[in-house]
């Protein structure tokens, strides 16, 4: 990405700008197995009647994105947007998603997004625990089927799933956690609908989009 472009995004997020060395690596490919099974993993995630979501339910939201990146971004669930347009991160948390990635030189079209949970709860309220159960063995099999080499979570919810803990995210923010048997890197920062909300933390995610980039440069 060139200078200006990317100068273009960081003041999306209203933060100066600040210019990074080099780009992310190319993705590997993924095996023939993987291929096999998208097909049924999304299968079963549309036809999904695990709780009580799916009778409130517009459409489910799979995920999007490449299925070698080597980045998988997790968010908490769906929004209203999301919830009608069956793809998560869209409207103007999406938009800013967009511009973090971005400010890190990553498009959009270069990681894979998912959710904890696929389908929106009513109200855009707190996912419950028992959702949360019911729904997290397809995230974990599409992390599983994608086999990134960073796992970047947004929002509280997202992060203390992953990582089994209660702790607030501000004590889980510019840490490198390990994520599943394979001991994934995961960095943890604000959910984007967050930012919109309280635009002063947007410096503290910059710093976290550069930590995380650090980290997967194993620096």
């Amino acid at each position: 990405m060139n200078r200006a472009l990317r100068k273009a995004y960081l003041e999306a997020l209203q933060i100066d700008s600040w210019v990074l060395r080099g780009e992310p690596t190319a993705s590997s490919p993924g095996e023939a197995r993987a291929a096999d099974a998208w097909p049924v993993l999304t299968r079963e995630v549309e036809t999904c009647e695990r709780c009580d979501l799916c009778k409130t339910r517009t459409r489910t939201v799979f995920g999007v994105g490449d299925r070698h990146a080597e980045w998988f971004v997790v968010g908490e669930a769906p929004g209203a947007d999301e919830d009608r347009q069956g793809e998560p991160f869209v409207g103007r948390a999406g938009q800013l998603l967009n511009a973090m990635l971005r400010a890190i030189g990553l498009g959009r079209e270069q990681v894979f997004i998912a959710n904890v949970l696929k389908c929106r709860p009513p109200g855009n309220r707190d996912p419950q625990k028992s959702e949360i159960a019911e729904c997290l063995p397809y995230l974990e099999r599409q992390i599983s089927l994608v086999r990134p080499k960073m796992i970047l979570v947004v929002g509280r919810i997202a992060a203390q799933t992953l990582l089994q803990t209660d702790a607030p995210l501000a004590r889980l923010r510019q840490k490198v956690h390990r994520f599943g048997e394979s001991g994934l890197p995961l960095v943890a920062t604000y959910h984007p609908a967050y930012l919109l909300r309280t635009p002063s933390d947007k410096r503290r995610a910059w710093d976290d989009l550069k930590f995380a980039r650090r980290v997967r440069a194993g620096g």
